[in-house]
């Protein structure tokens, strides 16, 4: 931008409040007196001085020279840091850069011309408001379309008071909740179009706009009745509501789902800090199918670790529950804690039986919520994806998955191949446990793992420093996973022993009446092993003949004849001193030890002393009458005081009221003070009603306000 410029030059500029011909602007210069200096170029003469111009002719030259408009560096840091920033964003965020762009070229042009804010403002807004005056951006333009001066002054008080933020103006927000569908009948509109999306999703905006006209035949915002908005409004409305309900609408129709994807999860510590102290268990169906049909998988796994431990299994049952309990014991160790959910299987009684004679504490989640045993969700997703696709006869996770398997077997036979070419089935349900072992071992415990901070399970479990509880006689664990009698193993011991599945079962140590805790011997079905109801003891192995190839009148002999040793060696003693005891003994020993009670019972007297509290103390000596002395004159005094008060006439004076006031009360309370501490007479009366006055909140209340008053002044008022 050159700062002299010759009258030719001026003149083709056509600047604003100048003439455009040469000869005009020397007789403008020398009217207005420009500074002027010599031309050092072809031609000589004279060049003026751009500082010497009119204000309005300096902007717009100033203007035609400046570069494109861009917000100041300055200016955008400051907008940055303030508090309110954070809360600016989309078409706020470039209405308040706009602004500050031509703000800041505003303050350019009047920095560079030389004029002040005021006239430079004028002149700038008629450049701006002219097409292709300034070079502006079109976002710029799109964002203000025309600009005043007295706007241009408010957006410099803005930025100068640190309110950038007041230059972020959204219009498409100021509008948004104002149409009719938002706010027509107080909004029950909108939320039955809510309430018809959560309901059914697959309702299309035409169906949506025929029930809401049913519903609402009159369309009212206040007292205005409007007629029901086009199609095309529903189409937007729901499209918007759609995108801001998402959540919310998620929530109601699909519980599981905005569940698993968009309710909240915190990703907490480690809730295991130990080895072996939580492990989690549960069941799901395996995505694979066998040769036998579709197994199911039980998985074990170890918190801390990420251990893992599966079992096959034709059916979910409590049996499953605990094979899988006793292979992850014999491969880990006995567990501190194991939690699961309500499934049947695992709140089955056998189930918690097992636990509890382990010495296993149970946690049960609550119904419905599995992301409360998160870890083997994942954990069972993670055997489904990882093994269960690389497997023959792998059905898919989902129906969707399913049904891409299916057509792809029909299409498949309309090319003339047969089905189980396309899909194998080839494993068997043995085989499949081998796969799943193997994995759950080798792949899956030795690949790094993210709970993990990138250790292996296999790592992880084999630097943990801490004593293992191992059981070493399998086979007790065994006997503990025996299969009970019936639903709960309890059985009532008779005269024909125990009757299981309609076969009386028979031993020797069993007692009659006593109920008993039975297991069945998986390999023996004549066999059954007999505990106490706590399944703490055991107390022998009852037998039936006919199921165990024994001689059914030899058994009962047999048995006979170890009841009958039972019965003498817990009983010798007591039919010994049974024999000494005589009958007719029982009513004289009944009436002597009666005599005897009686005699020995005697009440003795009580020792008691005086109660006596301060309280008690003060309100004996406030019953005694009390008497109080005067001398002669001064009851010679108070006669006669009391004689005239009688004598005198009375007031002709109706009074207003019945009972003192407060305030009444209050000054009658001074009054007696006043003249008790000027040593003066008081009557009886009036000192027994002061001291009880002094007593209640009342008279304390108004000594809190007034304080204490002089005497002389209480006096002078009386």
């Amino acid at each position: 931008m050159k700062l002299f410029l010759s009258a030719a030059e001026i003149a083709e500029l056509r600047l604003p409040g100048l003439p455009a011909s040469k000869r005009g602007v020397l007789f403008a210069a020398e009217r207005q007196g420009w500074t002027s200096r010599l031309r050092n170029a072809r031609g000589g003469g004279l060049e003026y001085a751009v500082d010497s111009l009119p204000s309005e002719a300096r902007v717009a030259y100033v203007g035609q020279h400046i570069d494109a408009i861009e917000v100041p560096a300055s200016m955008a840091r400051d907008a940055a840091a303030e508090p309110e920033a954070v809360n600016v964003k989309g078409g706020a965020a470039s209405a308040r850069d706009a602004r500050l762009a031509i703000l800041g070229l505003a303050d350019k042009i009047a920095a560079e011309a030389g004029v002040g804010h005021k006239r430079s403002d004028r002149h700038f807004c008629d450049l701006y408001n002219a097409p292709d005056a300034l070079d502006v951006a079109d976002w710029i333009r799109a964002e203000v379309k025309h600009l005043a001066p007295r706007t241009l002054a408010r957006w410099r008080a803005h930025a100068k008071a640190g309110r950038k933020s007041k230059l972020a103006v959204d219009r498409a927000a100021a509008r948004k909740g104002t149409g009719v569908l938002d706010r027509a009948n107080d909004g029950e509109l909108k939320v039955a179009v809510l309430a018809l999306l959560a309901k059914q999703p697959q309702l299309t905006a035409h169906h949506i706009r025929a029930l809401i006209a049913d519903r609402f035949p009159k369309v009212m915002i206040g007292d205005r009745v409007f007629d029901l908005p086009p199609i095309r409004t529903f189409q937007h409305a729901l499209k918007a509501w759609k995108a801001s309900y998402r959540v919310e609408l998620e929530s109601i129709r699909n519980p599981d789902g905005f569940k698993s994807t968009m309710r909240f999860a915190a990703r907490v510590a480690n809730p295991a800090m130990r080895l072996n102290e939580v492990w989690q268990i549960d069941a799901s169906p395996a995505d694979v199918l066998t040769t036998d049909g579709r197994y199911h998988v039980y998985v074990c796994e170890d918190i801390w670790s990420r251990r893992m431990v599966a079992l096959v299994t034709k059916t979910p049952r409590a049996a499953a529950v605990g094979l899988l309990i006793r292979k992850s014991i014999l491969s880990w160790g006995v567990p501190d804690r194991i939690k699961t959910d309500n499934g049947s299987d695992f709140i089955a009684r056998v189930t918690q039986r097992l636990f509890a004679s382990l010495n296993i504490e149970v946690e049960l989640a609550p119904p419905f919520s599995p992301e409360k045993k998160g870890h083997v969700e994942r954990a069972i997703g993670t055997l489904q994806r990882g093994l269960m696709r690389t497997l023959p006869g792998f059905i898919g996770h989902s129906v969707a998955d399913r049904k891409v398997i299916e057509n792809r077997k029909s299409f498949s036979k309309r090319l003339g191949e047969k089905p189980e070419d396309m899909f194998e089935v080839d494993l068997s349900a043995a085989e499949l446990q081998t796969r799943v072992d193997d994995w759950c071992k080798d792949v899956y415990g030795r690949a790094p793992h993210a709970g993990l901070k990138g250790q292996t399970p296999f790592a992880k479990a084999a630097m943990a420093a801490v004593s293992i509880r191992k059981i070493e006689d399998v086979r007790a664990l065994d006997m503990l996973l025996a299969p009970v009698a019936g639903k709960d193993g309890l059985r009532v011991v008779t005269k024909t022993g125990l009757r299981i599945n309609d076969t009386h079962y028979i031993g020797g140590f069993l007692n009659v009446g006593d109920t008993v805790l039975v297991r069945m011997d998986t390999d023996d079905m004549g066999r059954a092993y007999v505990f106490e109801t706590d399944g703490e003891t055991y107390l022998g192995e009852a037998v039936a003949p006919e199921l165990a190839g024994v001689d059914p009148a030899a058994a009962i002999a047999a048995a006979r004849a170890a009841q009958k040793r039972h019965i003498n060696e817990r009983m010798d003693q007591v039919k010994r001193e049974a024999r000494r005891i005589k009958a007719k003994d029982f009513a004289s020993a009944i009436h002597r030890q009666s005599l005897v009670d009686a005699g020995t019972l005697v009440e003795f007297p009580k020792s008691s002393r005086v109660h006596e509290t301060p309280a008690l103390t003060a309100a004996a000596s406030a019953s005694k009458p009390t008497e109080t002395v005067h001398s002669d004159a001064i009851t010679a005094l108070a006669e006669q005081l009391r004689a005239e008060e009688a004598s005198a006439p009375a007031a002709k004076v109706r009074k207003l009221r019945t009972q003192e006031t407060s305030h009444q009360r209050w000054n009658r309370a001074r009054a007696i003070e006043a003249r008790i501490a000027c040593n003066e007479f008081v009557d009886a009366d009036d000192l027994l009603w002061l001291g009880g006055y002094r007593e209640g909140p009342e008279y304390r209340g108004f000594l809190d306000t007034y304080g204490e008053a002089d005497p002389v002044a209480i006096k002078g008022l009386e």
